[in-house]
C-alpha cells in the first residue's frame, strides 16, 4: 500500500499519526531511500507472507479511509471516492484471506461500512457539518448497515481486537432509532475494552466523550482535563473542540469561548472550522 501515500501531502498522513509534517516528511523520505537502496521490488506477498504483514495493510486501509471520512484540508469534508476505495481494498483483503479470515480484517470491513453509511447525512445542502445527535437517521444507508451488523458479530465473537471493538461501538450507534436511545454506558464499557487493547491519546478522548454523554458532561471533562494536562494532543484540534463542546453545556462560556479559539488555530477542514465558528459565536451570545 506503499503507492497510496502519492494520493496525500505529508500533513495529511501526519495528522493521522499525530507527528509534526516534518517529522512525516522525513519518515517517508527515509522509507523511499529504504525501498530503493534496497532494491525491494513492487510485488504481491506469498500467501505465507501475508499474516505478518497484515496489520500494517489494515492499519493503511483504515488511514485511507479515514482521510476520506474526514480530510484534512479544503472544501468539503467527506471524499467519498477514497472511502469507496478503502472499502474496496476491506473486502479484497478479505477475499484473500479466506477460508482463515482473522477477525480484524472482518471488524475492519464492518467498521468503514457503519462510518459510510452515515455519510449522506453527516453534510447539509451547504456543506456544513451535521453532528451524530442532530442527524436525520432516514438518510443513513441501511442497506450498508444490514451488511455490517452481521460481520460485527462475526468479528467480535472470534475475538474482539481493536477493529472490531470499534465496530461494535459504531454498530450501537446505528442501530439506534433517535441519538436519545443510544446505548452510551455499554459504549463506555467498550471505550475501556478498546484502552486496553490500543491505549492512546485519541481513545481517551473519545472514552472521556462517551462519559459525558453517558454520565454527564461534568465527568467527561474531567478525563479531558487529564489528557489536555499530559500535553500529547496539544495540537490535535477535536481535543479543544470535544472540551469546548462541554464546557458550553456546563454553561461556562468564558472558558468555551477560549477552548473553540484554540481549536480555531488547528483546524485546517472548511467544513469543520464553519461548524466552530457557528459554535463560537453561541457561546458568544
Amino acid at each position: 500500500l506503499f503507492p497510496y501515500t502519492t494520493l496525500f501531502r505529508s500533513d495529511e498522513i501526519a495528522r493521522a499519526f499525530l507527528v509534526p509534517s516534518a517529522t512525516m516528511a522525513q519518515r517517508l523520505v527515509r522509507a523511499q531511500r529504504k525501498i530503493r537502496d534496497a532494491g525491494i521490488p513492487y510485488s504481491v506477498p506469498c500467501t505465507n507472507e501475508m499474516p505478518e504483514r497484515l496489520d500494517a495493510v489494515l492499519t493503511a486501509i483504515y488511514l485511507i479511509f479515514n482521510e476520506g471520512y474526514a480530510a484534512t484540508r479544503g472544501g468539503p469534508l467527506v471524499r467519498a471516492d477514497l472511502c469507496a476505495e478503502a472499502i474496496r481494498l476491506g473486502r479484497l483483503v478479505r477475499t484473500l484471506m479466506v477460508p482463515r479470515t482473522p477477525a480484524e480484517v472482518t471488524g475492519l470491513l464492518a467498521l468503514m461500512l457503519l462510518h459510510d453509511s452515515r455519510r449522506d447525512a453527516r453534510l447539509d445542502d451547504a456543506g456544513n457539518i451535521v453532528v451524530l445527535e442532530e442527524q436525520d437517521r432516514s438518510r443513513w444507508n441501511r442497506g450498508q448497515i444490514a451488511e455490517a451488523l452481521p460481520l460485527v458479530t462475526e468479528a467480535f465473537r472470534a475475538g474482539p481486537g481493536p477493529f472490531s471493538i470499534q465496530a461494535a461501538i459504531t454498530a450501537l450507534h446505528c442501530q439506534a432509532p433517535r441519538a436519545e436511545d443510544t446505548d452510551w454506558p455499554q459504549i463506555v464499557q467498550l471505550y475501556g475494552l478498546l484502552e486496553r487493547f490500543q491505549p492512546s491519546p485519541i481513545v481517551s478522548l473519545n472514552r472521556a466523550v462517551a462519559v459525558a454523554m453517558a454520565e454527564g458532561p461534568k465527568a467527561g471533562l474531567a478525563i479531558i482535563d487529564e489528557l489536555a494536562a499530559a500535553g500529547d494532543l496539544d495540537n490535535y484540534h477535536l481535543l479543544h473542540s470535544a472540551r469546548a463542546d462541554l464546557l458550553r453545556r456546563l454553561g461556562d462560556s468564558a472558558e468555551a469561548t477560549k477552548a473553540y479559539f484554540q481549536a480555531l488555530a488547528l483546524v485546517s477542514n472548511d467544513s469543520e472550522r464553519r461548524y466552530l465558528e457557528r459554535r463560537l459565536r453561541e457561546v458568544q451570545g
